[in-house]
């Protein structure tokens, strides 16, 4: 772990008083700086709160919200229940696979740029077919749609 990667974690330890009840809410906050949980945070995390690695890693794939893989700026998730799916979730997710680099077995861009998954449901049969970009919703989408999101997500990553 590099020596800024310990300083941020360590800030995180104290604002929770290294407490072990808080490993959920520090967790979160070490996410919410690396879109991920680095397995080095994780030991270290273990060691500084007095707790097993085995709990720690426990957590952290029990909860699907945790991510011990890196994950894009923007975390699409496009949705495939029965009602996105009878509306045709496949091409929209092959559109999304095309335009970002990513594949069902590679769902993050090489670029860190674009994580692409495939959910069970979003809850918005209404609006099927359906994606959300972290968490903001996309309805009726159509691989024309992808198309001018994706251009959209790269524009305003390019103007920050």
């Amino acid at each position: 772990m590099n020596e800024s990667m310990k300083q941020f974690v360590d800030e995180v330890l104290e604002q929770h008083s290294r407490d072990c009840t808080q490993v959920i809410a520090i967790m979160q906050d070490i996410q919410a700086k690396y879109r991920y949980l680095p397995a080095e945070t994780l030991r270290y995390v273990a060691k500084e709160i007095g707790v097993s690695t085995a709990d720690i890693f426990g957590v952290a794939t029990f909860y699907e919200n945790f991510s011990l893989e890196p994950k894009g700026k923007f975390v699409i998730k496009c949705c495939d229940g029965t009602a996105c799916h009878v509306r045709k979730s496949d091409a929209i997710a092959e559109e999304l696979y095309k335009l970002t680099g990513t594949s069902p077995d590679k769902t993050t861009s090489d670029d860190l740029l674009f994580t692409v998954e495939r959910v069970s449901c979003l809850g918005a049969c209404g609006l099927a077919p359906v994606c959300t970009v972290n968490d903001s919703v996309h309805a009726a989408m159509t691989p024309e749609k992808v198309k001018e999101l994706i251009d959209t997500l790269r524009k305003e990553n390019a103007e920050e």
